[in-house]
């Protein structure tokens, strides 16, 4: 069934941001004003649709990062109820998976409700005027990336940046909630 773009809030500008990733420094939008396109993954440590998919998503940081693009993973979920997803925890698993993207902790939660984050992984991809054009699935099988088909999240970064509007349907992505606090 198609999802509407006003469900996804395509053409929405991106919310700036300031947070601290587990590098020690603070990030915000305009860190990466310089890159064409723009990925923004609200992710976690404890979800298993995240862990399905987590060395797919770090694989296209690190294809991509020789072009104009950015990948970012933000980890917003309540760590009292979830411990595995405390700053702590997020620095050990940037270390263990080997992350080539910054990985950024929202404590307040402020920055997943001001993006309407609903899962984990949800995924925004901007354009170059940080407008909204895809806010899908990273590819059609989360469960195993062997009977993977189509690798949407690369076929819409692949529009963007050679300018080219995205021409497929976009399938929303599944995950576990957001932790909410």
């Amino acid at each position: 069934m198609p999802v509407s773009p006003e469900i996804l809030k395509l053409g929405s500008k991106a919310i700036p941001f300031s947070l601290r990733g587990v590098d020690g420094k603070r990030y915000s939008l305009d860190d990466f004003r310089d890159k064409k396109v723009l990925c923004i993954i609200f992710s976690c440590n404890h979800c298993p649709y995240v862990k399905a998919v987590e060395d797919r998503i770090n694989k296209i940081a690190e294809d991509y990062s020789n072009k104009s693009f950015a990948l970012i993973c933000i980890n917003s979920n309540d760590e009292i109820t979830h411990p595995e997803d405390s700053f702590e925890e997020m620095k050990k698993r940037t270390v263990e998976k080997r992350f080539v993207f910054p990985y950024l902790r929202d404590d307040t939660q402020d920055t997943a409700r001001a993006y309407d984050a609903v899962c984990t992984p949800d995924i925004y991809l901007y354009d170059e005027h940080r407008l909204l054009k895809y806010r899908g699935r990273i590819d059609d099988n989360w469960k195993d990336e062997t009977k993977v088909t189509r690798k949407e999240l690369q076929m819409a970064i692949d529009c963007l940046l050679n300018n080219r509007e995205i021409d497929f349907e976009i399938i929303p992505s599944m995950g576990c909630s957001i932790k909410w606090k």
